[in-house]
């Protein structure tokens, strides 16, 4: 898949109406400093359209990006971010259920988790929510460019066994770095096999 165009199409609060479902969507979820504006960032090829912070927590709502005017990129607000209210919190996550419970045209979810780390239990949680609504998740390990390559594979087998995937399932793992686009193309090749 080539990226020739992206722009940002709608930005919806726990109060906004989401858009009509017109093309195909793929939702984008992760802890609040997982590098989630970065991979999009890096995956379309732009410099600043998701907006990352240094600070986590910026994503306070649901982000539609207009990709190719083939597929939107949707982009959920992080969840587990410790500085926030429990109020707050609990809005963000009838948010994410509420996209992810009721959108008919998402094709898949992509959840990020830190490489350096084990999932949390959110990120489990998480990817036990998506495979029981049907979908299928595809994991993204970030921050790749953060560890020794020869972290990798230790850290790889980490991140299956905590999720409770099998060895031989047919879920996509793909290491990344937004910093030097490694994993990029796999991924666009995985994202393109669902629309």
């Amino acid at each position: 898949m080539k990226i020739k165009t992206s722009e940002l199409s709608g930005v919806f609060g726990p109060t906004s109406k989401l858009p009509a479902e017109t093309l195909p969507e793929i939702a984008f979820a992760g802890r609040s400093n997982v590098g989630k504006s970065s991979l999009i960032n890096s995956l379309l090829n732009r410099k600043n359209l998701a907006r990352t912070s240094s600070s986590p927590g910026k994503t306070v709502t649901i982000n539609f990006y207009n990709v190719n005017e083939e597929f939107f990129l949707v982009d959920l607000p992080g969840y587990g971010y410790a500085k926030a209210s429990l109020t707050e919190r609990a809005k963000w996550g009838k948010m994410i259920e509420k996209y992810l419970g009721t959108r008919e045209s998402l094709k898949a979810v992509v959840l990020l988790v830190d490489i350096r780390h084990a999932p949390t239990k959110d990120d489990v949680m998480m990817y036990n929510w998506i495979v029981e609504t049907g979908l299928t998740p595809v994991i993204v390990a970030t921050k790749l460019d953060k560890i020794k390559r020869s972290q990798k594979d230790k850290q790889l087998k980490l991140l299956r066994e905590t999720l409770g995937i099998k060895a031989g399932s047919d879920i996509n793992i793909v290491p990344y770095s937004s910093e030097t686009k490694q994993g990029r193309d796999e991924l666009l090749a995985i994202l393109s096999l669902f629309l």
